[in-house]
């Protein structure tokens, strides 16, 4: 399916969001673009470099709090259809700081969803059938045991203020969907990893850190289990949950990869041995792993269930966690330029003098 839409994407500067855009530029050329971005330190615009403003794609600087400029897009781009990755995303940070998360995780999602209703339903638009999807994590759920997988029915029981952020956003959208008729879906995805990702999360974070002979940290006994999906996977189920997915619906997206931090770290330290060589002084990598104070709250395992979104939609991952650490790892490796600026700060700079 490839008809034309008019796409209101939130936080699309961000990791999962740029891939986004990237991947619908290649593949749904009658979809335009209004990716609308606070750019704060998550939202980089080099993330988007190769794609230019034009027909099919347009850059809006502001927030998704603010909602006269929300109803002002979906007025002015006659918006169908709402891709809402923009969120506050990493756990530490709101154990550290819930403030940001409570603003724009929830009041967020609140502002769209009512400019959404107001276009949509407010008797002066031609809008046939419009999209609201709604994208979250798997966090909302909680902690597994060691057996069994979240489903779209598994209770919520987030743990965080990040997930308990996410949680009520849920809530709120599912409310619009039960309350207003709003057309929503949502969408939980497990943990994304692959090109663009701020280093502060795992997997770019030991990369870095093991590629400069620093010590790679390790919560706990690193036995926490992730079930990790690679981002062009969640984009392309994204993507055909947009052509085919059912108004009023959840469908969990999970890579089908469970993996105990430590493997995952001990696997990127083993490919980066075998890519640029030892440690300088001959030991591998995985001499660098430093267990440190676990972080609160934290859960011990994920794993999703996605046979929903396979039996009604037709999706399903396409790529082993192996592969795309390979092409993660190969990514950074040719891009550590992009790295370095993300690092040291500097990939804003350029940008504050035109939004300033």
């Amino acid at each position: 399916m490839d008809n034309q839409r008019n796409i209101l994407v939130t936080g699309g500067c961000g990791f999962i969001g740029s891939n986004f855009i990237h991947l619908v530029a290649g593949i749904r050329p009658n979809w335009r673009l209004v990716n609308l971005d606070l750019l704060t330190y998550a939202g980089n615009l080099k993330n988007l470099e190769g794609i230019d403003e034009g027909r099919g794609y347009r850059f809006v600087k502001g927030d998704i709090c603010d909602q006269a400029l929300v109803n002002s897009l979906f007025k002015r781009e006659r918006i169908d259809t709402v891709v809402h990755f923009a969120a506050e995303s990493h756990v530490d940070r709101s154990i550290v700081d819930p403030d940001a998360f409570i603003r724009t995780n929830i009041f967020g999602t609140f502002t769209l969803l009512e400019a959404a209703r107001s276009y949509w339903q407010g008797g002066t638009n031609t809008i046939a059938k419009p999209i609201f999807l709604h994208v979250s994590t798997d966090e909302v759920f909680g902690s597994l045991g060691e057996s069994g997988y979240f489903t779209e029915t598994t209770p919520y029981d987030p743990r965080s203020p990040y997930s308990a952020s996410k949680a009520s956003s849920d809530h709120l959208a599912s409310a619009y969907f039960h309350t207003y008729g709003l057309p929503v879906i949502i969408t939980n995805c497990s943990n994304n990893y692959g090109p663009y990702q701020f280093p502060e999360k795992l997997i770019p974070l030991i990369f870095n850190n093991g590629r400069n002979g620093k010590e790679l940290p390790v919560y706990g006994d690193g036995k926490n289990i992730r079930d990790w999906l690679y981002v062009t996977d969640h984009c392309q189920a994204v993507v055909e949950v947009i052509d085919r997915g059912s108004s009023g619906r959840t469908y969990n997206i999970g890579g089908n990869n469970e993996k105990t931090n430590i493997e995952v770290v001990t696997l990127i330290c083993e490919m980066l041995d075998a890519k640029i060589g030892p440690l300088p002084d001959g030991r591998s990598r995985n001499s660098l792993i430093t267990f440190v104070t676990d972080r609160l709250g934290h859960d011990r395992r994920y794993a999703i269930d996605s046979s929903r979104l396979k039996e009604e939609i037709g999706w399903q991952p396409s790529v082993s966690f192996e592969q795309g650490i390979e092409m993660t790892i190969d990514w950074y490796l040719a891009n550590q330029e992009w790295l370095a600026t993300v690092i040291d700060g500097s990939y804003q700079d350029y940008y504050k003098k035109m939004y300033a």
